[in-house]
């Protein structure tokens, strides 16, 4: 037992130190997601900080996609007895203003990509409903999250050219999530090894000038609705909920690429009202990261008692560059409301598409 700055906090959950968690799940996280686009398609930046309070490891990544180039910085440290101290190496968040104001900075490191970047909530921070999986047994996914927009003041330098980011048009989203998901070093498949399932998702944060939808599916091989959220929220009343929400996508041919969605809401006791979802920018965010398709990198996974830093880079334009690019889509998506559901000064925003079709699922035919 080892006390940190924290257990000066009135805030213990239980009988241990702050340090330690309350479950022994090897898989615990606790974890800071953001992302950065100027509402087109001209770059994305994904920003991830994590700890794995039973593994021992704290890591981050930052990656961006702009034109041809999937640029990753990565690091990783032990997590140490202080899980107050958000640094790894040239990687830092600081809590400006608990739910409303942060600070993400990534250090210069020789690996092309360093960024100052302030965030400042432009809805509350809302909890989304519990994720909870079981499969072939185990528990999978136990995790809660909490879902935010906002907008983005700062720079950003890519491979020796500053960018400045305002926030007139330099928007995005965040989450913090903490539970239990798969992490680290690979184990014994055992009996997972059986199936290895559907991950049929949506992830949809959207953003317009003044409010935003949050929009969740998961659905298993049946098509059967594993979790969901729909509601609306403003920055000065109370959040709308959209009943259940309908997801359409339409797929290039001979893939499971979206070209093109529509989501359709039914608020209880309101007018139905679709919206259709472009995704305008990919960014794999599986590659380089840490998300499991590296042998070597993944998150939670042990590098040494050092701390490690890495830079990734792959060129889409080259054909075993491009064939890397698989799993887990964070596009930046241009949101359209249908049907005159909005105002037009409105009608138009920008935000997270994040979506992943694997493995069998009614839509496919299979």
């Amino acid at each position: 037992m080892t006390l940190s700055p924290l257990d000066d906090y009135p805030i213990h959950q239980a009988p241990e130190v702050m340090r330690h968690v309350t479950t022994s799940d090897r898989n615990f996280y606790d974890r800071y997601y953001f992302n950065v686009h100027p509402c087109s398609d001209e770059m994305m930046m994904i920003i991830g900080i994590g700890q794995y309070p039973n593994l021992g490891v704290m890591d981050a990544f930052a990656v961006v996609r702009r034109g041809p180039l999937h640029k990753v910085v990565r690091a990783s440290r032990e997590l140490g007895n202080d899980r107050m101290d958000t640094t790894v190496g040239p990687f830092r968040v600081e809590v400006v203003e608990g739910l409303k104001r942060l600070r993400v900075v990534l250090d210069e490191t020789g690996h092309g990509l360093s960024f100052d970047l302030a965030w400042e909530g432009a809805i509350p921070a809302t909890l989304e409903p519990p994720h909870y999986l079981r499969w072939q047994e185990r528990v999978v996914f136990d995790s809660r999250r909490l879902a935010q927009t906002g907008r983005w003041t700062g720079t950003v330098t890519v491979d020796g050219e500053t960018v400045d980011v305002t926030p007139d048009h330099w928007w995005g989203s965040r989450d913090r999530s903490w539970g239990i998901r798969p992490v680290g070093e690979s184990e014994p498949p055992g009996i997972q090894a059986k199936n290895a399932g559907t991950f049929y998702w949506l992830y949809a944060p959207m953003q317009f000038e003044d409010h935003s939808i949050l929009c969740i599916v998961q659905e298993d091989e049946k098509g059967r609705r594993l979790l969901e959220e729909s509601t609306r929220v403003w920055p000065d009343r109370e959040p709308e909920y959209l009943g259940r929400p309908e997801y359409r996508p339409e797929y290039a041919e001979g893939t499971r690429d979206v070209v093109t969605a529509t989501i359709r809401f039914a608020p209880p006791g309101g007018e139905p009202f679709e919206v259709r979802a472009t995704p305008i920018l990919p960014v794999h965010l599986m590659v380089g990261t840490g998300y499991g398709l590296e042998p070597d990198w993944k998150h939670g996974m042990y590098q040494g008692p050092d701390l490690k830093v890495q830079g990734v880079t792959y060129d889409t334009r080259k054909p075993d560059d491009a064939a890397r690019m698989w799993g887990m889509v964070d596009a930046v998506g241009r949101y359209e409301y249908l049907d005159g559901a909005q105002p037009a000064e409105a009608a138009t925003g920008h935000g997270l598409f994040e979506y992943w079709a694997l493995g069998p699922h009614p839509s496919f035919g299979d």
